[in-house]
Order: structure tokens, then sequence, then C-alpha cells
């Protein structure tokens, strides 16, 4: 199947929802897909404000369009909510195109941490852009229930994957690990304000605490916490060996639509500490996690769980699973002509 996918996130970005598309795209080539991604480092962009590590891209439907056209896919997912998302979704609606799209990103509520305004403002904006969809993708149960109630009701499932081949408890740690106290607390992620990681760092529990990750709070939590250990980004063995030396996994965001980085830890025999909100409600078991209402509480009871059931529940989450269920959702058709303007440009 010739699949396009469009996304505002995407390299260099570092984030949950540029590894699942990656991880998508990879399979989807594997199981013989043809996939065309349209992505902003394809086109113009400028810096989001307040977030200059996220490129905007600057174009219109037209520019948009033209891709799609030439590359005459079946099926057409918009994965994201931003420029090229809605770019490509008034091409798609003044085409006749069929679409499907996904819900990654709670932003309503990271707009009101931004903001200081009520998440209900932005909820609007959320249920224009998907209600044309002719099926909306999220990761998780709660997540699909609480689009409903927004009215939001061609819903699908798809969930989240990891790569079982770099997760792993065999990972030898990294050397600084061998000469912290213990024991480890680690957060891995962005550090922006929507993701919490002060809650983690206020937190009187023993031992170390180690950041992994870059963004545009980094400075300001690195002056508040000077006891704290920043290792900035990380990736492939680095990363893995990360999650595979630390005793806890700390995920103190209270925004977010999954927690990718949650079943990682999992995957390579860490236990995870948590708020009980979406996210860690639907991935966590009592044997992988502890929840509860502060993370003192969460991380203390983590911390005695055992790591081979942890490494079980993990390693359960696969990619192939998640690409089934993405093919499942999608809305293929044949390809239309492409419009007489497009094939003259």
């Amino acid at each position: 199947m010739r699949i396009a996918l469009v996304t505002d996130a995407w390299d260099p970005q570092v984030n949950g929802v540029v590894r699942t598309l990656h991880a998508l795209t990879d399979e989807l080539v594997r199981r013989g897909h043809e996939v065309e991604v349209i992505a902003p480092c394809q086109f113009r962009s400028w810096p989001c404000p307040s977030y200059p590590e996220i490129r905007l891209a600057l174009a219109g439907s037209h520019a948009v369009g033209e891709r799609l056209a030439a590359f005459r896919p079946e099926a057409i997912h918009i994965s994201t909510e931003g420029p090229l998302g809605w770019a490509a979704r008034r091409w798609c609606l003044a085409h006749g195109r069929q679409f499907t799209t996904a819900y990654h990103t709670q932003f309503p509520e990271y707009l009101a941490r931004r903001s200081h305004l009520p998440a209900a403002v932005f909820w609007p904006y959320i249920r224009h852009f998907h209600a044309p969809s002719s099926g909306i993708m999220a990761a998780t149960s709660t997540l699909r229930e609480q689009l409903a109630a927004h009215g939001l009701t061609r819903l699908r499932p798809w969930g989240r994957g990891v790569d079982l081949d770099q997760f792993g408890q065999d990972m030898a740690p990294p050397d600084l690990f061998l000469q912290l106290p213990r024991p480890i607390q680690l957060y891995v992620g962005r550090v922006a304000v929507e993701k919490n990681v002060e809650s983690f760092l206020a937190t009187p529990n023993a031992g170390s605490k180690v950041v992994v990750g870059d963004g545009p709070a980094l400075s300001r939590l690195q002056a508040e916490f000077p006891e704290a250990i920043f290792l900035g980004r990380q990736s492939g063995r680095a990363l893995a060996a990360c999650y595979a030396g630390a005793d806890v996994f700390v995920f103190p965001s209270r925004t977010d639509t999954f927690g990718l980085v949650m079943i990682e830890a999992l995957a390579s025999g860490t236990p995870v500490a948590a708020y009980p909100v979406p996210g860690p409600i639907d991935v966590l078991t009592s044997e992988s996690g502890c929840m509860a209402e502060t993370l003192e509480q969460a991380i203390a009871g983590a911390l005695q769980l055992d790591r081979a059931r942890c490494r079980e529940h993990g390693r359960s989450f696969t990619w192939e699973a998640s690409t089934d269920q993405f093919l499942a959702a999608l809305t293929p058709e044949c390809p239309q002509q492409a419009p007489q303007e497009l094939r003259a440009a």
C-alpha cells in the first residue's frame, strides 16, 4: 500500500511522537508498504515561540497537496495538529480524500500550562481538526473515552511498542552510575514545563536523581536543582544503558497520552513510579509500577517491585502489534488523478 504520513513532528526533534513515527515507518517499509513522509524539513520553517527546538513549517495546502498528488497515496494519515496537519486536512477536504488522524499530544492541557488559560478554551480547536477524520487513532482506552466525551467518536486503537533489540536489562550501566549513591532515580524525556520534571527533582527520596533529555526548562532546572545530574540527550546504547542502570524510572507528567519512555524502562527491567493519571493507569500494572498521589510514595513503592516482572510486562509491547493496529485503522482508497494544475506544475 502507498501510505502518505503527514507530520509536524520529525527530525531533528527528539520526543515520543517522532520515535513512534520512525518505528512505524520502519515496520511498514519492512512489510513492503511504500511510505511518503511529509515533514517540516521539506519546507521553510520558523522556530515555535517559547520552544525553538520545534520548527513550524511555512507551507500551505497547495505546497503540501503537490507532494500528496505526486505520490498518489492509497491512504493518507495526518499525525499532528500543526501547520502541515492543517494544510493536508484542507487539501484532503477540497479533493474529496479520506484521511485518518492521531491524537498524540494533550494540546489543551499543554497550552493551558503555558498560557494559564483553562484547557476548555483549546478543545474546540481539537474537535474542529479531528471531526472530518475517518478514524482518530488514540493509544489508550482512557484517551479514547476522553475524546468521546468531547464529541469525537470515530476512534481507533493504536498502541505503542518497544525496540526489544535495544532495550533490555542485560545492558551494562553507564560508568557514571557506578559512582552514584543508590537508589538511582531516572527521568527520560523533554525538559519542559508540561512534563512536570520539577516535581520529581523536588522529592526528598534518598539516592541520586538523573535527568536525560533537553528542552526549554533545562537551564532553569539545572540552577534550581544543582544536586541533580543532567546528562542531556542520549540515544542508542547510551540511552538503553541509562534505563537498565537505574533503580526506578520516574514519570512525573500528568498530561501525556501514553508515555513511550515508561515501556522502554520496563523492557529494561526498571520499575516505574508515576501519578495515577491517564497514561500510567493504562500502561502500568501493580507488578510493573507504583502509582500514588505523591511521587515520594510512588518511588518508594516502585523500588520494592520485581525487575523480572517489569521486564516481562515491558516486552509485551511490540511495534509489530502497534503497526497491525495502525493498518487496521487506515481508510485505503484508490488514489485519484492529481488535479490538472498540480500535474502541470
